[in-house]
């Protein structure tokens, strides 16, 4: 009997979280979860919306509970809202729970795949110029940083394969 298989990718928005994690759940026989649209689908609200009816310190109290709920979940690969691991205990549930990959990805790519998928939908980047989107990316990646850097596996967006997530699912 092989091992429970539960990965977690954080990273920044727009760095491939969603795309990447339903590819590697459908190639490995995985299911997948996307914690925003776990969140939305539980609480019948939008990201946005629950960002405008209780701020962020509400959505994060919100996301924390979820997070720990799907951290349970078994052969799951699981895409962490870009803010996930900077709150409370969550990079460490993330770490206790399974592998960790941070997805990292340079302002400027970023930039552009926000720019491509639109930024409507995000709240923290709706309404901004290309300048403001890449001086706020820069900033805030500047902050994340450290809580991404806590993932056990690194993989820059731009050099994407799935040799490690093969190496991760293997059985030991």
């Amino acid at each position: 009997m092989s091992a429970v298989k539960r990965i977690f990718l954080v990273g920044f928005m727009a760095s491939g979280k969603t795309t990447s994690g339903k590819r590697i759940a459908e190639k490995f026989n995985l299911d997948f979860i996307d914690l925003d649209v776990y969140i939305e689908n539980r609480f019948r609200r939008t990201v946005s919306q629950i960002f405008a009816e209780r701020g962020e310190e509400g959505f994060r109290k919100i996301e924390h509970n979820m997070l720990e709920e799907v951290a349970q979940f078994e052969d799951v690969v699981i895409a962490a809202g870009g803010g996930t691991p900077c709150f409370f205990d969550n990079m460490q549930i993330m770490n206790d729970n399974g592998e960790t990959v941070y997805l990292k990805g340079t302002p400027e790519m970023l930039c552009s795949n926000l720019t491509i998928n639109g930024t409507a939908k995000r709240p923290l980047v709706a309404g901004k110029s290309k300048e403001e989107l890449i001086a706020f990316i820069s900033e805030t990646l500047a902050k994340r940083e450290p809580f991404y850097a806590q993932a056990k596996h690194t993989i820059q967006c731009d050099d994407f394969s799935d040799t490690l997530f093969e190496q991760l699912l293997s059985d030991k």
